[in-house]
């Protein structure tokens, strides 16, 4: 359904975290293609129009192929920082007020770069999204779950010097068949070095990986989590627990997980006492960033008061200190003030 300029304004203000978002997914195509030119980089493609037509997928697969290719434009530092930046600028827009974003460095490292290059690019974008818009940003150390564990070792051997300039690790990329309970020592080692805990489960793969996930890997947050509502004694637990679940509306529409964002369980989740998240996930390839996200929802018919609760939510979920959290609170209890009868 339609819905006013009024609520999508406020749906873009309301003060919100995204919390699951990698930023070479908001590698837009033009900036792609200036990076091919800056860089000296060849693509297999036809100019914008050629790269623009392939932002189409059947299935998470085809998705990551097009991702990991277009991934092997990112050389510099400059590169990283630009990427970060230019989402950084985006999320502000969209009422942002704290980011926790994905990165893989294996998949950089595998391309030739060194992890210290790739880091400091992408601290130096978070600087100047700081700087410009006021706006926290932190960086989850993503694992790709489809390459060798000693892999991710091998990344945790790199990172650890500078651990304390993470905030999390994550795992991602293709699910099925890469069951959480792969990477148990690595979890194990990555909660040793003081980084908090997230994983990709339960939106290709079964509501097991769900489990496997708390259980094995003793994640604080699940990314996706929408085969949770396969199970409903998980779905009593991660409410009971208040283990968040960051949902990523446009990504599971794009990706075929489900044939409408009305059909994205998030409803459901809600009334049973689930802290949802709504997120963007790759922006640039799955139609839109996160205030999209949101009015998407309104679209399909969720009310502006649940919208207002997952908002919340996302507050309550993120790493960030209770201080950061607090101030959080109170900036969208002045947004549920300014827009009360959007809320009624």
């Amino acid at each position: 359904m339609a819905i006013s300029t009024r609520i999508s304004q406020a749906l873009q203000s309301l003060p919100k975290t995204e919390l699951h978002l990698h930023i070479e997914g908001t590698l837009e195509p033009e900036l792609a293609l200036r990076m091919t030119e800056r860089n000296g980089v060849t693509l297999p493609f036809n100019g914008l129009d050629d790269l623009r037509s392939r932002y189409y997928f059947a299935d998470l697969q085809s998705f990551l192929d097009l991702y990991y290719q277009l991934m092997s434009v990112l050389r510099t530092r400059e590169d990283f920082s630009d990427l970060m930046f230019a989402y950084l600028t985006h999320a502000h827009k969209d009422g942002v007020r704290r980011a926790e974003i994905f990165f893989d460095p294996q998949v950089h490292m595998n391309n030739g770069l060194d992890y210290n290059l790739v880091l400091d690019g992408l601290q130096d974008g978070i600087a100047r999204g700081r700087d410009a818009y006021g706006i926290d940003a932190a960086l989850i150390l993503s694992v790709v779950r489809d390459l060798p564990v000693e892999s991710a070792q091998t990344l945790l051997d790199a990172a650890a010097p500078r651990a304390n300039e993470l905030l999390a690790i994550g795992l991602d990329s293709a699910e099925v068949g890469y069951p959480p309970e792969l990477f148990e020592q690595v979890y194990e080692r990555a909660a040793g070095m003081g980084l908090h805990l997230a994983a990709h489960a339960g939106e290709e793969g079964p509501s097991e990986y769900i489990r496997q996930a708390l259980d094995v890997l003793h994640v604080e947050r699940i990314d996706h989590g929408v085969r949770i509502v396969d199970d409903p004694a998980l779905v009593e637990r991660v409410a009971a627990e208040g283990i968040g679940l960051t949902v990523c509306p446009l990504s599971s529409l794009r990706l075929q997980v489900v044939d409408d964002v009305a059909n994205v369980p998030i409803r459901q989740l809600l009334d049973a006492g689930v802290r949802v998240t709504v997120n963007s996930d790759d922006p640039a390839y799955f139609g839109g960033y996160i205030a999209r996200n949101y009015t998407a929802l309104a679209e399909a018919g969720l009310p502006m008061e649940a919208l207002a609760t997952i908002a919340g939510n996302s507050i309550e979920a993120c790493f960030a200190p209770e201080e950061d959290k607090a101030a959080m609170r109170a900036e969208l209890d002045r947004w549920k003030a300014e827009y009360a009868d959007l809320l009624a």
